[in-house]
């Protein structure tokens, strides 16, 4: 099984990463009537979230910039933010090599027992395994709105 969770990770990174790499920066920052966060949002949330769920929920050394909690925690928004957020392409780079980071450091620890989370949707996760599937549910959620903030952020261009 395990090498079909990692396979699923790096194929929805990749479909992410493909859906933003050619967009402007202005195109990142537009947050169309509607909506609270933009795509560089959720490209920074996404990051966050699946290095918490995969690293610090096994108590691995998190490879996480001090202003991503600032920036990217659920709650935040960019109409909030007093710093500079990252480029479109140290955020690329970043969601592109974390996969293999966490592919690295979770082989063989999928069923290894953790401190258990109940998610906000009510699931509760017991193994580094539940962790990381959950975090593809999570990007998928999170690629269907970046999805959605391009067509809307298009017809403002």
């Amino acid at each position: 099984m395990e090498p079909i969770v990692f396979k699923q990770i790096e194929f929805v990174r990749s479909v992410t990463v493909r859906a933003v790499e050619e967009l402007s920066e202005e195109l990142l920052d537009i947050i169309p009537q509607g909506f609270n966060n933009n795509v560089r949002w959720n490209l920074g949330h996404i990051y966050l979230v699946q290095e918490k769920f995969a690293f610090h929920s096994a108590r691995e050394l998190m490879q996480l910039p001090e202003s991503f909690e600032r920036l990217f925690a659920k709650g935040t928004k960019p109409a909030e933010w007093s710093e500079k957020p990252p480029t479109l392409e140290v955020l690329i780079e970043m969601l592109s090599e974390q996969p293999k980071r966490i592919q690295e450091a979770m082989h063989n620890r999928l069923s290894e027992q953790v401190t258990p989370l109940t998610t906000g949707s009510g699931l509760t996760l017991n193994t580094i395994g539940e962790f990381i599937n959950f975090t593809l549910y999570h990007e998928g959620m999170h690629f269907n709105t970046i999805k959605l903030l391009n067509r809307f952020a298009d017809k403002r261009l």
